[in-house]
């Protein structure tokens, strides 16, 4: 079974946003990441994984009446959180993707203090199989 990991950002964690961060604690976060996607890789559970940029670039579309985008900045100022990044792996059963969203939530931040970031867990959906 697929599921997406999303890791979000908040401005309620009490890590400073990582762009202030000293050049040692970015570098052990990036390799915590890097540690956890090697032992999904050698696990068999690994699909895929990209951090995002921060929301400040951002950008929301949807098509206008006329099918030409309508771009606004995004999310929004009211937002507290946003997506910092994505998982998806392929494990055995939903009780396996919450234990690995819980390793990942361990991710450090400054002075390697685990973020304790909150970790979506959604399964991938699949559309039926239809007959030719």
């Amino acid at each position: 079974m697929k599921y997406m990991l999303l890791m979000h950002g908040s401005e309620r964690v009490d890590a400073s946003p990582i762009h202030t961060w000293s050049p040692a604690d970015v570098a052990a976060h990036i390799q915590f990441m890097q540690d956890t996607n090697a032992k999904l890789v050698a696990d068999g559970e690994f699909v895929n994984a990209q951090g995002l940029s921060g929301p400040e670039e951002a950008r929301v579309v949807r098509a206008g009446r006329d099918g030409t985008p309508e771009v606004t900045d995004g999310p929004f100022p009211e937002s507290k959180e946003f997506l910092a990044g994505y998982w998806v792996i392929d494990v055995e059963n939903q009780d396996r993707a919450i234990e690995v969203a819980a390793a990942i939530s361990l991710a450090p931040g400054p002075g390697g203090a685990p973020l304790h970031l909150p970790i979506e867990v959604r399964q991938v959906m699949s559309a039926p199989l239809t007959e030719a």
